[in-house]
């Protein structure tokens, strides 16, 4: 069984900077591949960026690109979403997912939200313009 439990959601200005965290409970976290997703109101769920289970494979939303970081610290058992130069479309609910049914996978990270399979319950970011 896998928690997760994101955290640093809030309000910023247009251009301004947030740091989400992902915290998981669970023995092999650190051989899941994670990813962070979001959600707009009357939006479909999006892919906003993943990382496999070494760290060292990492995919990102073309929306996201150059701005968003995912990292992992298999010690803390957290996965951080660091987003830089926020617009007003990045306001979301922005959830955290693991992949534990494909530990040590070798191949790249999953970006499509139906091969996670644990999910947090979402933090909320609001972007003002």
């Amino acid at each position: 069984q896998v928690q997760l439990v994101e955290s640093g959601g809030g309000l910023v200005q247009a251009g301004g900077s947030l740091r989400l965290s992902c915290a998981a409970s669970g023995r092999t976290f650190s051989s899941y591949a994670m990813g962070w997703f979001r959600q707009a109101p009357g939006k479909e769920r999006e892919f906003v960026a993943a990382i496999n289970w070494s760290g060292g494979t990492t995919y990102y939303a073309d929306s996201v690109k150059g701005r968003f970081t995912i990292s992992g610290d298999n010690a803390k058992n957290t996965v951080y979403l660091q987003m830089n130069s926020l617009k007003p479309e990045d306001t979301a609910v922005y959830y955290c997912a693991a992949d534990s049914r494909h530990p040590y996978w070798s191949g790249p990270p999953p970006i499509r939200r139906y091969a996670y399979d644990y999910w947090g319950q979402g933090t909320q970011v609001t972007v003002s313009s």
